[in-house]
């Protein structure tokens, strides 16, 4: 059966109005049972499959089903049985957030991108018992809905290498539960399902020519099922260009393959459509992930047509598609009523490349008004005055030369620090967050309406940052945050306050599970029109002899956390915006704040998924990072937080931020992170002794035992005790107890010193 011409690699599961976070949440509360959550999901999912339809594809499997309650790596770990636990949907939510008798799975960033995906635990050895259930119901269902859609996994060598310990001796075992899942869906009357590859377009633990031997081994053995016991195989490379593995693709003849030729990826491998060309034979449809499905910026419909002639050569059918799944976008334009006019022109959300897609493969002439839209993104955004800032452009070129790096060095600031800030050992602080409750999500709502007035605002505002002292001084930490209460979101906060960036009303995408973020756009050079954050530290202050942080989020993570430019290289948008962060630093320093902390969750995030590309990378992000705190005091002491961070990859990096603190999110991984920790890595570090992300109260004696097991890589007078991240997603009937604990279990410690 022929591939449709026109399709996606995927589509936000979330809704369009956040249908499944509202029904996750509603379910974890208690609010709805399990039947009313499964009706609730299967009408989004039917819903979504209609709409998708009504834009245009109408084609037999151009419609992924790519479903997932909360993970599609959790997802396909349950479905072929590398994780047993069927079809019980407690016991996949226990897996995913943890219960009292359960601690969750580890969860880590998703390749280069800002989805998180939950990390299988397997042994040598193991059964692996599939559950084909799972996933012939949503095909059932989809055909019931009158849609025949192409049932979509994760593939058998991705599965294994995102999995802890990476065990490839599981992969004939795993690659035969694959089989049996596709006999299954054969069975069920199903022609084509996906299988997605992206381990092949990174260097992870395992190298890119091991990769390619694993390829081999497992997809010749599908492969050779005869496709009369198996529904035809679409295998995908989505988030960048194959290198080792690309001539065992072309060797393998899967029935259908996709690659990832977006401008991101075509920007460190031009050639890479010319390779795919010549490498991948004939009998494969090409399937060309031309449309970016990562960022927001219109489709340059010309320079995306050269690219697709070029795997049209010798007259090839070559069908079109997004490089990667569209959940990394907002659902739909439509929704944003408020954006500049000459920004949303320039913009393409989820649907909107869907449209793109459809012009490409009607081609120029058939798709006259697309064409001629695009042309005017190009023109308008390439011509407009709001998009270079003169002074931003001097003041970077004005920047020094090579490296740079605060003074004195750490030993003497550290020094001098201890004696301003007179800390006892293992002292205890939060990383920033607390709960953002119902009162002040309402007070937030009301002053954005007109309800509140300035000054109501404020002064709401001001009794939670009050309160949250207040129990930070009973608990007895001993560096407090504010709780940043005014903040709707770490990012977001700072881009509607810094020129050069705009946020959406509505532009959702999700993180993890029912976590969902509105990720700003960086459309033209960043600047500070005012202070940001000095009158809340400040007030913070004035309520405690104690130290209180001012937070700031790390020019990296803010623009990991944002939709990118694309006319520029990253490296000056991070510039911008570290020099803004450091005009805050100054302002917070005049404001008498003795601790400030410059989040980095991020850093990680954007590092290249190819090895050789990372040390230019780090080079400049290391740099924006230290201009920030380049003229800091020495008696300010600087903190810097980390997360979701494979941390020996960038362990370098990480010690050359020269920050005097650094908190890092050890929890899940039972502190095994500190095995990175060497004597190039000076700074004091807070290992996470709380995972936040569960919902669980952690007892005093399970945080004596991380923190013994930290004492064990980082000397007495290095070591912090703090959450693993901010509490905001958290609940006060959890973070008191907790924090009472944490205390107790720091007490408990150093008692014993």
């Amino acid at each position: 059966m022929n591939f449709p011409k026109a399709t996606i690699e995927g589509y936000p599961r979330i809704g369009a109005n956040r249908e499944l976070k509202r029904a996750l949440e509603s379910y974890w509360a208690g609010r709805i049972d399990a039947d009313t959550f499964r009706s609730t999901t299967h009408a989004l999912r039917v819903d979504t499959y209609n709409h998708l339809r009504d834009l245009g594809l109408t084609e037999d499997y151009a419609i992924p089903a790519d479903v997932a309650y909360y993970d599609q790596v959790l997802e396909t770990a349950l479905t072929v049985g590398l994780i047993p636990g069927g079809t019980d949907l407690d016991e996949e939510f226990a897996l995913a957030r943890g219960n009292d008798t359960r601690v969750p799975l580890e969860m880590t960033k998703w390749f280069d991108t800002n989805y998180h995906y939950l990390v299988p635990e397997v042994a040598a050895g193991q059964e692996i018992t599939p559950a084909p259930e799972r996933i012939l119901r949503l095909v059932e269902e989809a055909r019931e809905a009158g849609h025949v859609v192409r049932p979509a996994l994760v593939g058998p060598v991705t599965l294994l290498a995102l999995s802890k310990p990476v065990e490839f001796s599981l992969l004939d075992a795993l690659t035969d539960a694959y089989a049996e899942i596709l006999a299954a869906l054969k069975g069920a009357g199903v022609e084509w399902v996906q299988l997605a590859e992206p381990a092949l377009v990174a260097d992870l633990s395992t190298t890119d020519e091991e990769l390619a031997g694993y390829l081999e081994q497992a997809w010749s053995k599908l492969l050779a099922i005869d496709t009369a016991e198996r529904p035809n195989l679409y295998l995908t490379t989505p988030y960048g260009a194959t290198r080792k593995a690309l001539s065992v693709l072309g060797a393998l003849e899967p029935e259908a393959l996709h690659v990832d030729l977006s401008p991101w990826t075509l920007d460190s491998d031009a050639d890479y459509p010319k390779r795919v060309a010549d490498t991948i034979g004939p009998k494969v449809q090409l399937v060309a992930g031309i449309i970016d499905g990562r960022n927001v910026w219109a489709a340059n419909l010309r320079e995306r047509t050269e690219v697709l002639e070029v795997l049209r050569a010798g007259g090839r059918e070559v069908a079109v598609s997004t490089s990667t799944s569209l959940q990394h976008v907002p659902h739909t334009l439509n929704a944003e009523k408020n954006l500049p006019i000459d920004v949303a022109n320039w913009l393409s959300f989820a649907d909107e490349k869907i449209a793109e897609i459809q012009a490409l493969v009607a081609g120029e002439e058939a798709a006259q008004e697309a064409f001629a839209r695009s042309d005017r993104a190009v023109r308008t955004r390439t011509e407009s005055d709001h998009i270079h800032n003169s002074a931003v452009a001097d003041r970077v070129a004005h920047l020094p030369a090579g490296e740079v790096k605060r003074a004195p060095e750490f030993a003497e600031r550290k020094r001098i620090q201890g004696e301003a800030l007179g800390l006892p050992d293992l002292p205890t602080t939060t990383i920033g967050s607390f709960p953002q409750t119902t009162e002040i999500r309402k007070a937030r709502a009301d002053h954005k309406n007109g309800a509140l007035t300035d000054a109501e605002y404020t002064e709401a505002l001001k009794k939670e940052i009050k309160g949250v002292i207040e129990l930070q001084e009973e608990i007895g930490l001993d560096v407090l945050v504010h709780g940043e209460p005014e903040r709707n979101d770490m990012v977001q906060y700072f881009a509607e306050l810094l020129d050069g960036f705009v946020a959406t009303e509505n532009g959702w995408v999700q993180s993890y599970g029912s976590r969902c973020t509105r990720p700003p756009i960086v459309f033209g050079d960043v600047s500070r029109p005012e202070p940001m954050t000095v009158e809340w530290a400040k007030y913070a202050q004035s309520l405690s002899d104690k130290p209180v942080k001012g937070m700031l989020t790390g020019p990296v993570t803010i623009l990991a956390w944002s939709f990118k430019r694309d006319d520029v290289p990253l490296s000056v948008s991070a510039d911008q915006i570290a020099l803004a962060l450091a005009d805050e630093v100054s302002d917070l320093e005049a404001a008498g704040i003795k601790v400030i902390q410059i989040d980095e969750p991020a850093l990680r995030e954007l590092l290249p998924l190819r090895a050789d590309e990372r040390p230019a990378y780090l080079d400049w992000a290391v740099r924006a990072f230290r201009l920030v705190a380049l003229e800091a005091q020495p008696e300010t002491q600087i903190h810097t937080h980390l997360c979701y961070s494979e941390f020996g990859q960038i362990i370098d990096a990480v010690a050359g931020l020269d920050a005097d603190v650094t908190s890092i999110e050890a929890a899940r991984s039972k502190m095994e992170l500190l095995e990175d920790i060497d004597e190039t890595f000076h700074s004091e570090i807070g290992p996470g002794v709380w995972d936040i992300h569960s919902p669980r109260v952690p007892s005093t004696e399970e945080m004596v035992e991380l923190i013994r097991a930290a004492l064990a890589n980082v000397p007495t007078d290095r070591l912090w005790v703090n959450p693993d991240c901010g509490l905001k997603t958290r609940g006060y009937a959890e973070v008191e107890p907790s924090l009472k604990n944490l205390v107790a279990a720091r007490d408990e410690v150093a008692a014993s010193l």
